[in-house]
């Protein structure tokens, strides 16, 4: 003979108790007045898995707790409350729904009776300790009404006591409801109430901690408030004025329509928050610096040939050659208006002149100069910046040689081209080609700025003490190669320019220093041996030096000829020194 099954929504009940059951769904009533009417008077209590009365077999448990109805109590809206004694667990075999109504053939579940054993009643207060931490970190229920249970109740009330006021979930109160043993069972609920426990304190940490984070940031955001009203009211109001002053130098900036979307997008965000917050700071060191580049200042000095000439003969002594190339490309860059024809780069040993020329080359255009050392370098950000994102992110060392230029048509020296390294964070050469190419640099985009910059007014000079470099580098240049100096050059070179210098650079009196041509010859003959003139300035600013020292630092005028130079600097073979030439003996 098959019982009948009720349904239960979320409800597990223990074997050995009095359930009150308060029915109201129609299917419900219907199965509870069936059982009644079959005259055996036993239903089986059954949880179900879906939320809604379940429609097929599937959405109920295959197993559940039957009991005897004690009492039938029908309401007058057709309720019905009504008293059922669980006495076993049993299994459901050949499950049918007829009607809506759900009855099955039973097996009972044998439970073995330890409710008295040592380990029932250890499990059982190691069930109470950690509903008592459960109850102290959710406050989801109150732990008096389970203490009274565990004193006055048996244990099948306990198991469902915490079943219920832990709200364990379904599966697990099935799982310890198949049980065959009540220390079993305890086991089964104490794994589930651990495991809300320690979830409980982890949700407790993280709302402690957003909390504590609410508060703070309400805290600093009522200080702020207060902060302003103070400066207002004294006519302090600083962090406002600067707002406002950022916007205003926005709206009056040349900078393109996308740059100029972008910081005010940038300043609406920056507005939104607190001056003292990080991200607010770091949106107006960004604003500054996008405010900073020259968008539409630049250098509009017309060019004189005649005074190009002058400047590069007047600087640079010899190399015709190259200066009258560098004439070609002035007299193109006039008569176009623009930096049209190639990227010059001069290749020479060190010491000839290649980065001076650069400068040279600025004062004859009159445009601001700028050097960039690319020796050594292997990152791409060099040149494209950092984004953003990265901690102490700034732009690249074009964008930065602009904005000390304050112009955006200066001259700007790369100097040591060949020199370039290349390893995991990026190949510095693809971001050059870019910079170096006039139909791709005039969408310059630095990965801090996030916009396009126009760098076709920038003239570029690279050096480099070798062709050593990629042939794709190469093919965006003019390569000038600079020949070292002759004897003649170098000894013009040296009376209209290096003695000057190293007289300054001792604090010697131009006019005490006496030195014949011959003199000159000797010195670049027998303590030099380069194709530049770098090592012939170290060596007379060592004459002049040792000099001060033997007359007790008096720059007293002094003829220095081939055998005072020998005397000067004799004694360094004296003390030990290497006297070969070209390792920069400058003591």
């Amino acid at each position: 003979m098959k019982n009948f099954i009720l349904p239960f929504r979320d409800l597990v009940v223990s074997p050995g108790l009095t359930v009150p059951v308060l029915i109201d769904n129609q299917m419900s009533v219907a199965c509870v007045k069936a059982a009644a009417k079959a005259g055996h008077q036993q239903i089986v209590l059954v949880p179900q898995h879906t939320w809604a009365y379940p429609t097929n077999v599937a959405d109920i448990f295959n197993v559940g707790t039957i009991g005897d109805i004690v009492q039938i109590l029908t309401l007058p809206d057709g309720a019905i409350h009504a008293l059922v004694r669980t006495t076993d667990v049993v299994k459901l075999n050949e499950t049918e729904l007829n009607d809506g109504i759900f009855s099955a053939k039973v097996e009972p579940i044998v439970i073995m009776d330890d409710m008295n054993s040592e380990q029932t009643i250890m499990l059982r207060d190691m069930l109470a300790d950690n509903m008592q931490t459960l109850a102290s970190t959710s406050r989801k229920f109150k732990m008096d009404k389970l203490r009274n249970v565990i004193d006055n109740y048996p244990l099948p009330a306990f198991v469902d006591a915490v079943v219920q006021t832990a709200d364990i979930d379904t599966d697990v109160a099935v799982k310890a409801l198949c049980a065959t043993s009540w220390s079993e069972k305890l086991m089964i609920l104490l794994e589930a109430v651990k495991l809300m426990a320690e979830t409980a304190k982890i949700e407790e940490s993280i709302n402690k901690r957003i909390h504590q984070q609410m508060e703070n940031g309400r805290r600093e955001a009522i200080l702020q408030e207060k902060m302003r009203a103070l400066q207002k009211e004294m006519g302090e109001d600083d962090g406002e004025a600067d707002t406002a002053n950022i916007r205003k130098k926005i709206q009056k900036s040349s900078m393109p329509a996308e740059a100029k979307e972008k910081a005010m997008n940038e300043w609406k965000r920056m507005r939104s928050m607190s001056p003292m917050s990080n991200e607010g700071g770091l949106l107006k060191t960004y604003l500054d610096e996008l405010l900073s580049m020259p968008w539409g200042a630049s250098d509009n000095a017309p060019i004189d040939l005649k005074h190009a000439r002058e400047v590069l003969d007047s600087e640079h002594s010899g190399m015709d050659a190259v200066k009258e190339r560098i004439l070609e490309h002035i007299a193109v860059m006039k008569k176009t208006k623009s930096n049209q024809g190639s990227i010059l780069c001069f290749v020479g040993a060190p010491g000839v002149g290649k980065t001076s020329l650069g400068k040279s080359i600025a004062t004859a255009l009159g445009r601001k100069y700028q050097r960039i050392s690319l020796g050594g370098i292997s990152d791409e950000a060099h040149f494209r910046g950092h984004r953003k994102t990265y901690i102490g992110a700034q732009t690249g060392r074009i964008m930065d040689a602009l904005k000390r230029c304050k112009t955006n048509n200066p001259v700007i020296v790369l100097d040591e081209i060949d020199k370039m390294g290349r390893d995991w964070r990026g190949d510095p050469e693809s971001a050059l080609l870019e910079i170096l190419d006039p139909e791709q640099n005039k969408t310059f985009r630095d990965h801090y700025l996030e916009v396009d910059f126009d760098l076709s007014n920038v003239m570029f000079i690279a050096t480099a003490n070798s062709l050593n470099m990629s042939n794709a580098l190469k093919d965006r240049m003019e390569i000038i190669e600079i020949p070292g100096y002759s004897m003649d050059d170098k000894v013009k070179i040296a009376r209209e320019h290096l003695i000057a210098r190293a007289a300054r650079d001792t604090g010697w009196n131009t006019d005490d220093i006496v030195m014949s041509d011959d003199a000159i010859k000797h010195l670049i003959q027998k303590y030099t041996s380069e194709q530049g003139v770098r090592q012939v300035q170290r060596e007379i600013t060592a004459v002049l030096r040792r000099s001060l020292l033997e007359n007790d630092c008096a720059d007293i005028k002094t003829e220095f000829t081939p055998e005072k130079i020998d005397e000067l600097l004799s004694w360094r073979k004296s003390a030990g020194f290497s006297k070969k030439i070209g390792f920069g003996v400058n003591i």
